[in-house]
């Protein structure tokens, strides 16, 4: 089995979300596919099967499996348009949450994913608490989003990782309307045993969704605001989908020599 090491969300190595990809010809276990995605220890662990520019996609965090993962995804995308068939200009992944295609546009990777109708809710003691900010809007669906008045509370934050998993969503993200670009946005998972997602592609389906009708814009340019930061392209596509869209750069490649169980 080889693994790719490949940084989403990245013009060059050592920035965006590291994701690992495991490319197999059958799939192992789901324990063998946990184990590794402990081993990793990264935001995802990715696990293709296919070929012919067609393949099944499924992911784990170093806690569980997921329904939807952007940031693998393209790291994903990439490695089978770099290193497994070069040339193809488009691939299409079989995943949990559905039929993803991602298509290429020069250096940067479409990924054409699904979003989810939000719903505000009011802000509570609780979500202030756990942020060590008071938001001024929240809503809900998948995941958590509340929206900050300014773009360096965002930045400077330390939430407390404990309360965070007492609050709603899947993540809980934070945003606020950017300077130099459209938003700036952090995500944390502890409920995924991640506390902070570098670069949160799925996170981005549902901020991109708030953003560009909150901005009144057709696309918006996202920035994440982790240490080690990434760019996102967003661009809602109607009928419950967004095009979400980034670089990637290869960081390694291994092979997986343990026995699996």
């Amino acid at each position: 089995m080889k693994q790719y090491i490949v940084d989403a969300f990245a013009p060059r190595p050592f920035t965006g979300n590291p994701a690992a990809v495991c490319v197999m010809d059958a799939w192992p276990t789901e324990e063998s596919m946990m184990l590794l995605a402990r081993e990793n220890n990264l935001s995802e662990t990715a696990f293709i099967v296919g070929g012919n520019g067609h393949y099944h996609l499924r992911w784990f965090t170093p806690g569980c499996e997921v329904e939807l993962c952007g940031h693998a995804t393209l790291a994903s995308a990439y490695t089978v348009m770099e290193q497994i068939e070069p040339g193809l200009d488009e691939v299409r992944f079989d995943t949990l949450g559905g039929e993803l295609v991602i298509r290429r546009d020069g250096d940067v990777f479409l990924m054409d994913l699904p979003t989810y109708e939000l719903h505000e809710i009011p802000v509570t003691h609780e979500m202030t608490t756990a942020f060590g900010a008071r938001p001024s809007r929240a809503v809900l669906r998948l995941d958590l989003i509340c929206v900050f008045d300014d773009e360096e509370t965002v930045r400077a934050m330390r939430p407390d990782q404990t309360l965070l998993m007492t609050i709603p969503g899947r993540i809980q993200n934070a945003t606020a309307r950017g300077t130099d670009v459209d938003c700036v946005s952090r995500s944390f998972c502890p409920k995924l045993a991640i506390p902070e997602d570098p670069v949160c592609g799925s996170a981005h389906c549902q901020i991109a969704d708030f953003w560009c009708r909150e901005l009144g814009k057709p696309e918006i340019l996202a920035y994440q605001a982790s240490e080690r930061g990434g760019y996102l392209r967003c661009r809602p596509l109607g009928e419950g989908r967004v095009e979400i869209g980034g670089e990637a750069s290869l960081v390694a490649v291994s092979e997986i020599v343990a026995p699996l169980p």
